[in-house]
């Protein structure tokens, strides 16, 4: 089997998952902040330090270690609000390889007449998809299909629950190239033992 590729965006997005959820705190300044932050992972200087090293790493495009990856995605399965951070995690993934795209696409994507738009949108979802989610994506009919073989936050997560961080960061993804879809179906889960997971949207209306 060929080694898993990550990129560092991955790992940097579970850690500003956790780092947006903790930061619950309406009020910088309020007594609170010190006792908050040895409790809150995400408001650690750890997690600051680390979030600073993986998004210079994905600024040079660099790759992540896989084991780091399983490791974090686990801590983050620990937590009762595991979901949560998963699913921030997947939209800010989403939205910062979104940026990636030139400013043309992005427009293009979303001005052009569907006809035009649609397939622009498509190899802009297949690129993005493969390089920071590790899956495939592919026109199914009238559905849009993402698939990944080997979805780490599964690995790290029970049942389903890692399964939300690819299912956030595909709908968050489409949303930003074409607007609002219908909700994703997670037809086929690696958490459920069926080998890889699979999400369906219908794309053609």
């Amino acid at each position: 089997m060929a080694a898993l590729v990550v990129d560092a965006l991955l790992p940097l997005s579970l850690l500003e998952g956790v780092r947006a959820v903790d930061r619950a705190i309406d009020d910088p300044d309020t007594e609170l902040v010190a006792e908050l932050r040895n409790k809150r992972l995400g408001l650690s200087d750890t997690v600051l330090a680390q979030i600073h090293r993986y998004g210079d790493a994905a600024r040079r495009g660099e790759r992540a270690a896989p084991d780091e990856v399983l490791a974090l995605a686990r801590l983050i399965a620990r937590r009762p609000d595991a979901d949560v951070v998963f699913r921030e995690a997947g939209r800010f993934l989403a939205a910062t390889a979104y940026q990636t795209l030139g400013r043309a696409a992005r427009r293009d994507a979303r001005r052009l007449p569907r006809l035009l738009a649609r397939p622009l949108a498509v190899r802009a979802a297949r690129r993005l998809a493969r390089r920071y989610l590790g899956g495939r994506v592919e026109r199914a009919g009238t559905s849009l299909v993402l698939e990944v073989s080997r979805p780490l936050t599964v690995e790290a997560a029970p049942e389903s629950t890692g399964c939300t961080f690819y299912g956030a960061g595909f709908a968050e993804l489409l949303r930003l190239l074409v607007g609002d879809l219908a909700p994703l179906e997670h037809e086929r889960c690696a958490g459920r033992g069926e080998g890889r997971c699979r999400w369906r949207v219908e794309w053609a209306r």
